[in-house]
């Protein structure tokens, strides 16, 4: 199973999904004129007063389900990846992935928010959705879906459940080990398994908006304790802040891992990380409930930077600073700087345990263990989320019974299956699920740029209303010459909508926070 999952990787995460992921996030920055920097006030502005609707959550609920998908194993144990076979160097490069995705993810949540539709009562988008609808390509859409469902259903949750069992395990011991039908695991690992799979039943049978309530309190209380933990250890080495800035840039462009090595991995766990341009962020931003789809788009692009800047940074200067890491070199077993045992594996958040446990004595493993499980679990909430979204879109045309019954459990085997199994073998599973995702949205939004630049056009309409000092934002796509954004058609000429939603003016929405 390895060496097919390897093979695999080894072909999607060629140097042209690399570049395509740096080559959209550059290109996004410059026919913005680099929202990202511009509206950077804008973004804190929306962040804070959206509302929710019936039908909508907020903005901020919006963020907080996105940032539940992106703020996850990828901060703690990715970083760690990057550093361990990148080197220092692939700290940059994340960085780098960060500020270019910043406006890939403004273009695809904007699209997410012009062509999202009412379903069931909920507001349901993404890329398939917009694929479908500005491509006009049903087929590309469904392939979509189809990858979606498989990589965040069954791949992806793997990844998050898995570092939360080997985490949980290296901070109170592996227990007995068990014999079981799939194999010998440790009781640790079991128990920890059957607890995710159970709390996770519970919220996922409860819908959306039991997701967006669970994700709005637990993502920002743990991001913050982690971000101070962080900044004490950082406060506590200040000395040597410089020379591992300096480490960081120097190594991003010298051989000590070799270049390719620190962008492949500095790309790769960046993307993975942040999920910018990978089409997961675009499902949460379809559900919100804005004034204007450009808002939408600001907002999700600022969760980039809470994501990398914040989150994975403060896990890179803590791993750094208190030098808990090895970085491999190109043969097995080889390293170019070994520092911990060799014993200790990359893939996983060993690094970030015994950093924080040579700074803060007796705090790190447990600390890191409990970090996890809430930014791994909230991610599995996340793909739970993207997973159902598919799923009514591919049930629009497909009128099948009980598929999100059968998501569900699923999702709950996957995680279970994740949690007990190599680490190794679920970072490569969920490499697979990443990339696949990521050639299919990225392709798209391109493509649909040069086809009509909807994102683009909602930029210019945001940006004239703004200047134009109007107080309530209104969103006309078809004086934009944007088709297929039926939802804003209908609600722009008063054919539906009702005047309950809130924020176009009429009564107040009525909030579900």
């Amino acid at each position: 199973m390895q060496s097919v999952v390897d093979f695999l990787n080894g072909i999607i995460w060629s140097p042209v999904l690399i570049y395509l992921c740096l080559g959209a996030g550059l290109f996004y920055s410059v026919t913005t004129r680099f929202v990202q920097l511009r509206h950077f006030r804008e973004m804190w502005r929306l962040l804070l007063s959206g509302k929710s609707s019936e039908k909508g959550i907020s903005s901020f609920q919006a963020l907080a389900v996105s940032l539940s998908g992106r703020v996850g194993t990828g901060n703690i144990a990715g970083v760690a990846a990057a550093i361990g076979f990148g080197g220092p160097g692939a700290v940059f490069w994340m960085w780098v992935v960060a500020f270019l995705g910043a406006a890939t993810a403004y273009a695809e949540s904007t699209l997410a928010q012009i062509y999202k539709e009412e379903d069931e009562g909920q507001f349901r988008g993404g890329p398939a959705y917009y694929i479908e609808k500005c491509m006009g390509q049903s087929w590309y859409a469904w392939i979509f879906a189809i990858a979606t469902i498989f990589a965040c259903g069954v791949l992806l949750p793997g990844v998050q459940s898995n570092s939360i069992g080997n985490a949980v395990e290296a901070a109170f011991g592996s227990g007995a080990m068990i014999e079981t039908a799939i194999g010998t695991f440790s009781f640790a690992k079991i128990a920890t398994g059957t607890i995710i799979s159970i709390i996770l039943g519970f919220i996922i049978f409860g819908g959306v908006k039991r997701i967006a309530h669970f994700t709005q309190i637990v993502v920002p209380f743990m991001a913050l304790a982690y971000i101070i933990i962080a900044f004490v250890i950082i406060l506590l080495n200040i000395s040597q802040v410089p020379g591992i800035v300096m480490l960081i840039l120097g190594d991003a462009f010298t051989p000590m891992a070799g270049f390719g090595a620190a962008i492949g991995w500095g790309v790769k766990r960046g993307v993975y990380s942040n999920e910018a341009g990978q089409g997961t962020g675009p499902h949460a931003a379809a559900a919100a409930h804005v004034q204007h789809p450009a808002q939408q788009g600001l907002v999700q692009s600022f969760s980039i930077y809470i994501d990398t800047l914040l989150v994975c940074s403060a896990t890179a200067f803590m791993i750094l600073l208190t030098g808990a890491y090895n970085v491999h070199g190109g043969g097995e077993g080889a390293f170019l700087i070994q520092n911990l045992s060799a014993e200790i594996g990359a893939n996983g958040p060993v690094f970030t345990q015994m950093a924080i446990e040579s700074a803060l004595p007796g705090l790190g493993k447990p600390f890191i263990a409990f970090a996890l499980f809430f930014f791994a679990f909230t991610t599995i909430l996340a793909y739970y989320y993207i997973a159902e979204t598919n799923i009514a879109f591919i049930r629009r045309k497909l009128k099948i019974s009980g598929m999100m019954f059968v998501l569900k459990i699923i999702l709950m085997v996957s995680v279970f299956y994740g949690t007990v199994k190599a680490a190794d073998l679920a970072w490569a599973m969920g490499d697979v699920g990443v990339g696949l995702m990521a050639w299919l949205n990225i392709v798209g939004i391109l493509i649909i740029f040069f086809m009509s630049k909807p994102a683009l056009k909602a930029l210019e309409d945001y940006e004239a209303q703004q200047k134009a000092g109007v107080t309530e934002f209104t969103f006309d796509p078809v004086k934009l010459g944007i088709k297929g954004a039926d939802y804003w058609e209908k609600k722009y000429h008063g054919k539906t909508a009702p005047k309950s939603e809130g924020t176009d003016g009429n009564t107040p929405a009525k909030s579900t926070v």
